[in-house]
């Protein structure tokens, strides 16, 4: 089994990380738990986050052969431009040096400083020529802006390389009233994926790059889900139609996304939609509601046919990333 969304954090990207003035703050709550605090939300640091032992053991245990390593929140795109990158280099560099000293078992995609898009397009292509990651993570905003406005540098970069850009939500957009009983990880990251995701729609982004591969967390979030309603907009309302020919759906299905979700008729509907090609498993280890337990468990007990389940579970990642 391939799992496409796991995370890790390096130790040289915690030390930079932990130092004050940035975006994130890193401290210890009243339970001696390490906190990673940013805008909305944060994140409690286990054992298998930063530590490779502990995260071997979590994949032999569970019969996951290979993990997909990216940062996660805070991630580096909303720091000032030179920490971003500084951040980005020292994740990338550790990624590498991981992945090399555990062949099988790690590949890793590049973490992108995006509040510079040349410089980002530039780290992607370090990352994968010299580093030999497999790809990018784009956060689901920059900095409060979505991933159709100024980032076509990456894009043309990924296209040229021939590499996958996985969308990681953040922080969403508009935090207002999120903040309670952790509504941005529950909804919020979900509702920021998709709207980024149908922006590149509806700006024409898939339609004049069709070879650019792009893979969706958490399912896609919500617009497998509105995709009766996408149509039907197109349809009715002209500004939808300006830069893009075909129905967007059409644009939708072009699109990866990872399989975690937690209800199997959910994901059923996302599965008739998409097809079995388009899926990648998912378990979001190590976090709070990380499912390496169950992740694979879950597509098992859908009884799908045994090209189906094969497609899901190993080999459409192992198409994308060239394993």
């Amino acid at each position: 089994m391939i799992d496409f969304h796991s995370h890790f954090y390096p130790k040289a990207y915690m030390e930079e990380l932990s130092k004050p003035g940035g975006y994130a703050r890193v401290e210890k709550d009243k339970q001696g738990r390490l906190l990673i605090h940013y805008e909305g939300d944060y994140n409690v640091v286990v054992g298998p986050h930063i530590d490779i032992a502990d995260r071997l053991a979590d994949m032999d245990k569970h019969g996951v052969e290979t993990h997909v390593l990216t940062l996660t929140t805070p991630s580096v795109e909303r720091e000032n431009p030179k920490k971003g990158l500084k951040l980005a280099r020292l994740a990338n560099d550790s990624f590498s040096d991981i992945c090399e000293k555990h062949p099988g078992r790690f590949v890793a995609l590049a973490a992108l400083p995006l509040q510079d898009p040349t410089a980002a397009a530039d780290e992607l292509e370090r990352s994968v020529r010299d580093l030999g990651l497999k790809g990018g993570t784009l956060m689901s905003n920059v900095a409060g802006k979505p991933l159709d406005l100024n980032l076509q540098p990456v894009y043309d970069r990924a296209v040229k390389l021939d590499v996958p850009l996985f969308i990681h939500p953040t922080s969403p957009i508009n935090t207002k009233y999120l903040e309670d009983y952790r509504l941005v990880p529950i909804m919020g990251f979900g509702h920021d994926t998709s709207l980024s995701v149908l922006r590149m729609v509806f700006s024409g982004l898939f339609e004049k790059m069709p070879r650019l591969k792009i893979v969706a967390s958490h399912l896609g979030g919500i617009y497998p889900y509105l995709r009766g309603r996408i149509n039907t907009g197109y349809n009715a309302y002209p500004e939808c139609q300006t830069n893009i020919s075909k129905p967007p759906t059409e644009y939708l299905k072009r699109i990866w996304v990872d399989s975690l979700i937690y209800d199997a008729d959910v994901f059923r509907s996302t599965l008739a939609f998409l097809g079995p090609e388009k899926i990648v498993l998912r378990s979001d280890h190590p976090h709070q509601i990380g499912d390496i337990a169950e992740a694979h468990k879950r597509i098992k007990g859908l009884k799908l046919d045994a090209k189906a389940e094969d497609a899901i579970l190993t080999g459409n990642a192992s198409k994308l990333l060239k394993l």
